[in-house]
């Protein structure tokens, strides 16, 4: 099985969806012969033509605008948003219509989007360009939000999500594009939308996070473990809904928790995650549910970022602290 890097995996899995159905659509900003900025698309139109794999204007609205026109007449849209920061154009197409057609129609409509922006720090980009904006998507009933941290499930979660007849949110962290390899396979397989993944099993404490902070706890989880403290880390994958069962089956053998977000700490996937511990877990614990988060400020510019981000120092930290407590 070859290794491939996270962002290859990702146009792997847009490939073959685009060959297994001719009603799957690809585009946005510099989408077509360019391959988009990150050259996640690279290939795909002199593969599959210009009818179906194209660019667009500078218009997120626009993009997502007519992904809800195409979707409700049959075909399957995969619109690329080119930063994360860039969907504040578009919030009313995300918010205001795609996400509550299902409702309106009392289920008998599909909304078949899947949405793919980039999005997150530590690549010193410019404003707009590194914003973690999912706590702003997270609460929008009927918006599946996923996040992959590995090249693996990057391919199967894309698949997954275009094949699923509800809106999604598909982001995928800059600071892994290329960063991250591991072994996908060639032929087509998938990924569950809705099941968070065990990175690494422990006895300790439990670290829940999700994207580019899955590495950072895998680090923080190696310094823990030369202490002997056994960390298990897991990837939440699914951002909403939330697989609260894995959480909650390693909660009740840790009885300890931190929750881990790169974006900033208020009204987070982290406070999301520890509310649904305290509801549904809260008698496992030891200690206090300790989050780790970015200050609740805007992104900084580039040459703040690296003081910004939350680091496996942060994490190994805090997880020493709620051992301890």
């Amino acid at each position: 099985m070859a290794k491939k890097t996270y962002i290859k995996a990702i146009t792997e899995g847009i490939d073959i969806a685009l060959a297994e159905d001719p009603k799957t659509l690809v585009f946005g900003e510099d989408v077509g012969k360019n391959g988009g900025v990150f050259r996640a698309t690279n290939g795909l139109q002199t593969k599959y033509g210009k009818d179906r794999v194209f660019s667009t204007p500078l218009a997120e609205s626009g993009i997502l605008g007519m992904s809800i026109g195409l979707a409700a007449t049959g075909w399957r849209p995969v619109p690329e948003i080119q930063f994360m920061g860039f969907t504040f154009e578009a919030m009313d197409s995300i918010a205001g219509q795609m996400s509550r057609v299902r409702f309106q129609y009392n289920g008998t409509k599909n909304m078949p989007i899947t949405i793919r922006t980039p999005y997150g720090g530590g690549t010193h980009t410019a404003e707009l360009h590194g914003d973690d904006l999912e706590n702003f998507f997270v609460g929008i009933p009927g918006l599946r939000v996923v996040t992959p941290s590995s090249a693996y499930d990057a391919k199967g979660l894309v698949i997954s999500a275009i094949e699923n007849n509800d809106p999604v949110l598909f982001l995928e962290n800059l600071r892994l594009y290329r960063s991250v390899k591991g072994e996908v396979p060639d032929d087509k397989y998938t990924v569950p939308l809705d099941k968070a993944n065990v990175v690494q099993e422990g006895n300790d404490i439990t670290i829940v996070t999700y994207g580019g902070m899955v590495p950072e706890a895998v680090k923080a989880a190696k310094k823990l473990a030369k202490d002997n403290i056994s960390a298990e880390v897991i990837d939440l994958r699914s951002l909403y809904p939330l697989d609260t069962d894995t959480i909650f089956e390693s909660v009740k053998k840790t009885h300890h928790v931190v929750v881990v977000q790169e974006s900033q700490k208020m009204a987070g996937v982290g406070a999301q995650v520890a509310s649904a511990i305290s509801e549904g877990a809260i008698m496992y614990l030891d200690a206090p549910i300790t989050r780790v988060a970015a200050p609740n400020s805007v992104y900084p510019f580039p040459m703040a970022e690296d003081v910004w981000l939350p680091r496996a120092k942060e994490i190994e930290d805090a997880a020493r602290q709620v051992v301890n407590y």
